[in-house]
């Protein structure tokens, strides 16, 4: 059994090394948000925000590839089985690369069907289309990213991770500069940044996983086996069902924004930006959590599961706490930083104050999403998920839309956050209070 210190610093060594890599995600959002807002014409930031929703929609409903990966690969390593270990990425990178193709075949009905779906004035929809044109084509270093990243994760190789998605970030921000800034080209330089930093991304990854030089024998037909394949898509079915339903509850607060106007899809847009970058940090605890209870359950250690979560809980809980104290102490000034649009700006310091419970009650969900990834308990994930998104969301989301209040959207959001957090947090007691064993079954 790992003890107390040997556990609390492996998490806390992850943990940091996992939030230097999320934060610069949405630092480089805010990035690309902050440059588009400071253009003239405000059309480039809500075009760029629809399209954003269409790509996390379709990608995020594939980020089985990387909660799926890391789970397997964490329980694999906790097993000291070193062929699976391995046949697990092989897996996850074929089947990113069959997804990939089948995105880019179909590129035009989903940009279709997108925008068909969102709301949004035609000057904003065509900067949409435009950063959707050039940024589909980072469809296959997109997915095959993710399954690296899972497994790096999953092995405790968080610094690989960060070294991965440092790259990115720096590359996106270097060409969101040249190509909206210099070149002008607003949407589709944002959309092309993009492109090229992930392929930046997957360069560096297959480099640190090239020079680990420790995979086992392997053959094309092991990989490629379809019962493996099939299997491996059954475990994650409910891994995707409920990334759907979170993705889809994010879309629909953007589109249901943009019904209100382009001036307050502009402020939620600050917002939500905000909320991100609060959650990437989160996830780094979350995604600590993730692997190590992978590693845990592998080898059985009921009690360091439970001293792993109130560890991710506490960590989870402070973190928001800087964020908040800094948007109520000077939130003109925050907001300020990303746009210079006088009108946003007010709008925006509004609505701000919905993001204190958001902040918070999101962070326990993180949290209990890292531990039961990291045990492959995709049922619960999926349960909560489904129910947290038609009975915590969807009513009063609808109502906002009838009644054209956007204090009521937010609220929505936040009775989301608030359902996801409950609703998980039942499982994981009856999960806590029974003793983990190598391949027991999970909730």
């Amino acid at each position: 059994m790992a003890d107390v210190p040997s556990l609390r610093s492996r998490f806390l060594r992850l943990t940091a090394l996992n939030v230097l890599a999320n934060l610069s995600v949405p630092l480089a959002g805010l990035v690309d948000t902050g440059m588009l807002g400071h253009l003239a014409d405000i059309r480039f930031l809500g075009g760029v925000a629809l399209g954003t929703v269409i790509f996390d929609f379709v990608y995020w409903s594939f980020g089985f590839l990387r909660m799926g990966t890391t789970g397997l690969t964490a329980q694999a390593l906790g097993r000291g089985d070193r062929r699976d270990l391995d046949l697990v990425l092989y897996r996850g990178l074929t089947l990113a690369a069959i997804l990939a193709a089948a995105l880019l075949a179909l590129q035009v009905p989903l940009r279709e069907a997108g925008f068909a779906l969102l709301q949004g004035e035609g000057a904003v929809e065509a900067a949409g289309r435009a950063y959707f044109g050039a940024r589909i084509w980072a469809a296959p270093a997109t997915l095959a990213n993710f399954a690296l990243l899972g497994w790096f994760l999953g092995r405790e190789e968080s610094g690989r991770a960060l070294a991965m998605t440092v790259t990115a970030n720096a590359v996106n921000i270097a060409l969101d500069y040249l190509f909206i800034l210099r070149f002008g080209w607003g949407a589709v330089g944002a959309g092309a940044a993009t492109a090229l930093s992930q392929y930046a991304m997957l360069g560096v990854g297959v480099a640190l996983w090239l020079r680990s030089g420790r995979s086992t024998p392997w053959s094309w037909r092991e990989v490629a086996e379809r019962t493996e394949l099939f299997a491996l898509l059954a475990l994650n079915r409910d891994i995707l069902i409920r990334t759907a339903f979170l993705v889809s509850t994010f879309a629909a607060f953007t589109s249901l924004s943009a019904a209100m106007g382009t001036v307050t899809l502009a402020a939620n847009t600050i917002l939500i930006k905000l909320f991100y970058l609060v959650s990437h940090g989160v996830d780094g605890a979350a995604f600590a959590t993730e692997s190590l209870a992978g590693i845990l359950r592998g080898k059985g250690d009921a009690a360091g599961l439970r001293r792993l979560v109130r560890m991710a809980l506490a960590a989870g809980l402070l973190f928001p706490v800087p964020f908040v104290l800094a948007l109520g102490i000077a939130p003109r000034t925050v907001y300020g930083l990303i746009t210079d649009h006088a009108d946003v700006v007010a709008l925006a310091t509004g609505y701000g104050w919905w993001l204190l419970p958001v902040f918070f009650l999101g962070a326990v969900a993180f949290i209990y999403d890292g531990l039961f990834l990291g045990l492959t308990a995709g049922a619960a994930l999926r349960n909560a998920m489904v129910l947290s998104a038609l009975v915590g969301f969807l009513p009063l989301a609808l109502l906002a839309h009838r009644t054209g209040n956007n204090h009521l959207l937010w609220a929505a959001l936040a009775l989301f956050m608030g359902a996801r957090a409950i609703t998980l947090e039942i499982p994981r007691r009856a999960l806590m209070g029974r003793r983990a064993s190598p391949g027991a079954a999970v909730p």
